[in-house]
């Protein structure tokens, strides 16, 4: 009987250890998929400017309430506009970012081949 008990307070203890490995996996998930506004270039998870700080308090407080990742980025964007994400959707005000480098790359393209036959 004794086995029993410890038994399942020992699975208890490790479901709750898995439980909160998922949600610190999920937390930075969520911190390495956003900008930090105050440092250029730098995540929030890379981040140790008092806002990327907060931020990671405000996710892992979300994360604990029951939201999900789509519910804690709609959280975000509404707050602090599409801006902090560094994967944006792709939506009418996000065209312009997705196909830039599509249009760079056929210039550059055009550019080239007009050359290669310039020559001959």
């Amino acid at each position: 009987m004794k086995f029993i008990s410890i038994f399942l307070i020992v699975s208890i203890i490790l479901n709750f250890n898995l439980l909160k490995a998922d949600e610190i996996k999920t937390e930075n998930k969520i911190a390495k998929n956003l900008r930090c506004l105050i440092c250029q270039g730098q995540s929030v998870y890379d981040s140790d400017s008092e806002f990327a700080i907060s931020l990671k308090l405000v996710i892992k407080n979300k994360i604990q309430q029951g939201l999900s990742e789509e519910q804690i980025y709609s959280f975000l964007k509404m707050k602090y506009g599409e801006w902090i994400l560094y994967d944006p959707v792709f939506n009418r005000n996000t065209y312009f970012l997705w196909l830039l480098p599509i249009l760079i790359f056929l210039a550059g393209g055009a550019i080239i081949i007009k050359r290669f036959y310039n020559k001959k």
